[in-house]
């Protein structure tokens, strides 16, 4: 019989969270720093047609979030999109992905952070915050992201329900804005002839065209926006009505988010002054312009002289970033509690308080990395390449286990079965590949790195025994998944999409990495990365854990908890 009240889950977490508060978890995340930034950075790259960029980002994202929709429905656990691949494939595939899952859930409240920080700082008591000749934050910048760490910390520690109740209010408003926007703008001020200024609809050159399009994908905040749509997954454990409620939540926070950025983006290309693109020789260089470049929006809506929505924009630059930031940071611990709860973590991460079910260890911990984000990338345009990275790698893990589980599980209980999911499972897996590609071989580098890192905290974890239910290493998708990573970073290396994005006439990323340079022409590229993506995801799945070695994993989970009492 369904519940209507609040329960506590298996995992000791409070089950008081509804419809509302899961998909507007999700569009908080969603709305957030990028509708306020990627729309100026994506033309800079691809011009007008970055309206096609965001057309195939949303087309990308969509499928996956159809994916989680389904295994969300299937395993409503908190920090789910990190245990997925640990059900089907063992601790090999499972610690790997989720740590990939906790890097880009705790990157994103930093880089909120500093979108605050950097659009506030156009005002002239904020202009000590952020220095914009360089792109990095003030000593002043600085302390001010700390305290707004210390406010995310705070909401967190008082529990979900409040968190849930203030992030309505938050959604709501960020929402209403930017369609106030794409309206007064499209009305005010707009001037259809910059749809075919500086150099045309594409951008011309070698690096132009269709290229500059599917850079802008991964490099301009588009699919960084859109994503978030996973923070109702996230949150399953405190779900009132998980099997009903999470794949209504997320396709509805997603669909809703595309149709807003899109809109966004047409506004902004729409509203543009013809003379700022003028004296900026074309779209390319948009960047350098340094009000454009701290705010957008704001810079657009000024120079068009409608004061009361630049104003309304400098307002939104604090709602609209510390929404998502706040939800994220709740998204991270819940990952690092799942993480725990796998035996991947010190156990510490699991520990809640009894009177309030927080995993108050794994919130302070989550807020000290994410402080650590603001040090070697200062930007919100150096830091969204990585983010982004991170979380495709991340959302690439769904295909792969909804894969297993519908050839080792297919009678077992789904409230949303994917249509066609023989055909769309392994296409979402190549549009996952595609997206990390086209971040470049500068941000895939990194990106490795930064796995590695993660390889040596959980071994050390393991070699200290900071956890009593720490699992057996299963190797055998270690072939598979490592493979995976070194044939992506031969393609990534050989590539066309080298170091970063040129921006401004500059390298929106750089590395001390060679490669990237373009040996591997266009399309040929995507051919092969196409056809090598399909031999890892069959691979994968004829690489899955028996059945009985599946069913001990997922044992972890009270499936009749989940539905109610």
């Amino acid at each position: 019989m369904e519940g209507t009240t609040s329960t506590l889950s298996a995992d000791g977490l409070k089950r008081d969270v509804g419809f509302w508060g899961l998909a507007w978890a999700s569009e908080g995340s969603i709305i957030g720093s990028g509708w306020l930034f990627a729309g100026l950075l994506a033309t800079s790259i691809a011009g007008p047609a970055a309206l096609i960029s965001w057309g195939i980002a949303s087309v990308i994202v969509i499928i996956l979030a159809l994916v989680h929709a389904e295994l969300g429905g299937m395993f409503p656990v908190t920090g789910g999109t990190s245990r997925f691949p640990h059900y089907a494939y063992g601790s090999f595939a499972g610690l790997t992905y989720g740590w990939f899952a906790y890097l880009q859930a705790a990157s994103v409240a930093p880089i909120e952070v500093l979108a605050t920080i950097q659009y506030t700082s156009t005002a002239s008591w904020a202009s000590s915050w952020y220095k914009g000749s360089t792109n990095t934050l003030s000593g002043t910048g600085i302390a001010v992201a700390v305290v707004l760490m210390i406010a995310f910390v705070i909401v967190n520690l008082i529990g979900v329900r409040w968190l849930a109740h203030t992030n309505t209010t938050m959604t709501t408003w960020k929402v209403i804005v930017p369609v106030v926007a794409i309206i007064v703008l499209c009305l005010a001020n707009f001037h259809g002839g910059n749809f075919k200024a500086g150099g045309g609809f594409f951008v011309p050159g070698k690096l132009g065209g269709m290229h500059a399009v599917l850079d802008a994908v991964a490099n301009a905040g588009i699919v960084f926006s859109l994503l978030g749509f996973e923070q109702a997954v996230q949150l399953g454990g405190e779900a009132r009505n998980p099997q009903r409620d999470l794949p209504r939540a997320v396709i509805s926070s997603i669909l809703i988010g595309a149709l807003i950025y899109i809109g966004a983006q047409f506004a902004f290309i729409a509203a543009l002054s013809p003379q700022t693109l003028s004296s900026m020789h074309g779209w390319t260089g948009l960047y350098s312009d340094p009000a454009l470049a701290a705010a957008p929006f704001y810079t657009v809506a000024k120079v068009a002289g409608i004061a009361w929505l630049a104003w309304v924009f400098r307002i939104d630059a604090v709602i609209s970033p510390a929404g998502t930031g706040l939800i994220y940071l709740t998204s991270a611990s819940r990952i690092g509690f799942g993480l725990s709860k796998n035996g991947y973590i010190p156990e510490a991460f699991e520990k809640v308080n009894p009177k309030t079910k927080i995993p108050v260890f794994a919130v302070l911990v989550t807020a000290a990395v994410g402080l650590l984000f603001l040090l070697p990338f200062p930007s919100w345009s150096k830091l969204v390449g990585i983010v982004t990275g991170a979380s495709v790698i991340m959302y690439s893990s769904a295909p792969l286990a909804l894969g297993a589980f519908r050839q080792s599980h297919p009678s077992m209980a789904r409230t949303y079965v994917l249509p066609g999911a023989q055909f769309l499972t392994p296409l979402s897996f190549v549009f996952a590949s595609f997206v990390v590609y086209w971040a470049g071989w500068g941000t895939y580098s990194t990106l490795m790195i930064a796995l590695l890192i993660g390889y040596l905290l959980m071994w050390l974890s393991r070699v200290f025994n900071a956890n009593s239910h720490q699992p057996k290493i299963d190797w055998g998708a270690a072939k598979w998944v490592l493979s995976y990573f070194v044939g992506m970073g031969i393609i990534s290396y050989f590539g066309s999409f080298g170091p970063g994005p040129i921006i401004g006439g500059i390298r929106g990323f750089q590395t001390v990495w060679i490669g990237g340079d373009g040996r591997l022409g266009l399309y040929w590229d995507l051919l092969v990365i196409a056809i090598f993506s399909l031999g890892i995801y069959y691979w994968a799945i004829a690489s899955r854990l028996s059945d009985a070695e599946m069913d001990e994993y997922i044992g972890s989970v009270v499936v009749a908890d989940t539905v109610g009492h």
